[in-house]
This record gives C-alpha cells, sequence and structure tokens, in this order.
C-alpha cells in the first residue's frame, strides 16, 4: 500500500510539471510620488515551471513578439503609436532557480542588458489573520524589503512557493501582495495550463554586475540621462562599440521622453 501511495505520489507530480503553469496578476502601480491620484495598471505574468518561474510583463512579450516578427520579414515599418502603447513600467524580468533558490533580476538602461543575482534574503512573519481571495483560501504573511513594508496573502492550495516579481518562500502560491502605502498590489486574476513557459530573445550581450553596481549605474542615468544618450550614440553601452546613428532631432526627443518619463516615474518598487 506504502508503494502504490508513493506512486500515486509521483504520478501526480509528473502530471502537475508536464505542462506549465502561468499565472496572470493585475499590477497596480503609483508610479509618480507627487501625484497620488494617477493610479496606472498592468497585465504580468509568473510562469512556473518544474525547476524555474520568469516573471514578466505580458507589454513586454506583446512588444517582443512585433519586434521579433518585423526581424523575421524584414519589415520595419511599424506604427509607432502602437510600440509607444507596449511600453511598460515592469521593465524587467526576474527569473528564479527553485533548487538553488537563486533570483536573477534582468532589466535595460537604454540599450544596455544588465543582469545581477539578488542577494537580500526575504524574512516573512505569518500571521494569523486568514481571508477567501477568489476561488483560494489564504492566509496573510509580512516581510519588510527594499524599503517597503509589505503584506501578501498565501494559499497552500497551490503547490508552488512562489510569487509575483521578487516574492516568493511562503508555503504556497502568492495570491495578493501589496505594500503597506498602497503605492503597489499584485493582485492574481487567472491560472492556466501552458505548454512551456516564456522565452524572451536577449538582443546584445548582457552584463552581469552585482546589485549595488546596477543600482549605482540606474541613479546616474536617472539623474542625466542626456549624457547616458550622448554616451549610446558615440559607440558607448554592450553593444561591441557600434555607434547609434541619431540625428540631433532625433536624440532631442529622445531625451526629452526619457526625462519627461523619469519625472513621472519617481516612486520605484525597491526604494533602498
Amino acid at each position: 500500500m506504502k508503494k502504490f501511495t508513493l506512486l500515486f505520489v509521483g504520478l501526480c507530480t509528473q502530471i502537475i510539471f508536464a505542462q506549465a503553469n502561468r499565472f496572470v496578476y493585475q499590477v497596480t502601480m503609483k508610479p509618480d510620488s507627487t501625484n497620488r491620484a494617477n493610479i496606472t495598471t498592468e497585465v504580468a505574468h509568473l510562469d512556473v515551471a518544474a525547476g524555474n518561474s520568469i516573471f514578466y510583463a505580458e507589454n513586454r512579450l506583446k512588444r517582443d513578439s512585433l519586434i521579433n516578427r518585423m526581424r523575421q520579414t524584414g519589415n520595419f515599418n511599424f506604427d509607432r503609436n502602437q510600440m509607444q502603447a507596449l511600453r511598460s513600467n515592469l521593465d524587467f524580468i526576474i527569473e528564479k532557480d527553485f533548487k538553488t533558490g537563486k533570483k536573477l533580476f534582468k532589466a535595460r538602461i537604454l540599450r544596455d542588458q544588465y543582469a545581477y543575482e539578488e542577494d537580500r534574503p526575504m524574512d516573512w512573519k505569518i500571521l494569523s489573520e486568514t481571508a477567501k481571495i477568489g476561488d483560494y483560501k489564504t492566509q496573510k504573511a509580512e516581510t519588510n524589503f527594499a524599503g517597503r513594508t509589505w503584506y501578501a496573502w498565501f494559499t497552500t492550495e497551490v503547490p508552488f512557493q512562489d510569487g509575483p516579481y521578487k516574492f516568493s518562500g511562503l508555503p504556497g502560491l502568492i495570491v495578493k501582495v501589496e505594500d503597506a502605502k498602497g503605492d503597489y498590489s499584485f493582485d492574481l486574476k487567472e491560472a492556466k495550463k501552458i505548454n512551456e513557459i516564456a522565452t524572451f530573445d536577449q538582443r546584445g550581450s548582457t552584463i552581469t554586475v552585482k546589485r549595488a553596481a546596477f543600482e549605482k549605474q540606474q541613479d546616474q542615468f536617472r539623474k542625466d540621462p542626456s549624457a547616458a544618450i550622448t554616451a549610446m550614440s558615440a559607440g558607448g553601452g554592450n553593444r561591441g562599440g557600434m555607434r547609434i546613428e541619431m540625428d540631433p532631432n532625433q536624440r532631442k526627443q529622445m531625451e526629452e521622453r526619457q526625462k519627461e518619463e523619469l519625472k513621472k516615474n519617481n516612486n520605484p518598487i525597491e526604494l533602498k
């Protein structure tokens, strides 16, 4: 009987992971601390396979698919308004390795692709409060991470100790997580089976750095985006010294767009 039970459990595990799982979250954000009435929402996916997961914005997947299609067809005539509509405030990818516990954060600064391994632990305090969220029975937990206090509701009904963004480590899937100020909220809206987790074409080489080095580079870009754009057009960055041709009007438009975006996005998920 014991052997049969073990065989049954093993078979169930194989069935669970025969396909990948996609958890669709609605992400609600207040990106501008000077205008808290400005609330934006996006859809993000957490794709979970047997030994790893990937978290990314749905718009990132659509944008990459569109660019890849243009490359395959050789037709680079595209609707700029369509591309602009696919821009995301969640302009990063997070990959988790369940076996090693490593979390890899990938993001671009202009045309340069960076990656770093998250080096801060996420220490959860499981609370007694419970709630029914959608179809799931959940329990509340609390953690302090990256300058914010976060509250999560997890369910043991889904056998993945994972969640959106960098959140993981609770005894079940995170159904909802939000910060104490109400600036960011990740809410599970759908769960479904998929054939395989999403993959992204990493154009150019990736600069692997420590988290502190990436944050320093990001801070420099926020303070002076014009300098980074000038360096890129002169052949800087990680594109093999390739010079990005831009006429003065193009560069000016790019600088103004970057400054405006940075001005409106002054309330990041991570404060420190």
